[in-house]
């Protein structure tokens, strides 16, 4: 099966088991690599995520996953 990008797409995941939270960034052909490279370091930087894992398809297209600890706050009073 072929997968099509067709516009670049951000989506989030939370596995609950695992106390993680995912970012799932895909990246379409038409985009350049510098502008890739750029949306990653952004949310890395602000939003504290890191690469878990990328992939680069046949058509030119990437996926990469970023996730990111989820802090459970506890109420004090």
């Amino acid at each position: 099966m072929r997968e099509q990008f067709l516009s670049s797409s951000v989506e989030r995941k939370r596995d609950y088991a695992r106390q993680y939270e995912y970012l799932v960034l895909t990246v379409s052909p038409d985009d350049s690599l510098p502008e890739a490279r750029r949306r990653l370091a952004e949310h890395s930087e602000y939003g504290k995520w890191e690469l878990e894992r990328s992939v680069l398809y046949i058509g030119g297209g990437r996926r990469f996953w970023l996730r990111r600890k989820v802090l459970n706050v506890q109420r004090t009073v």
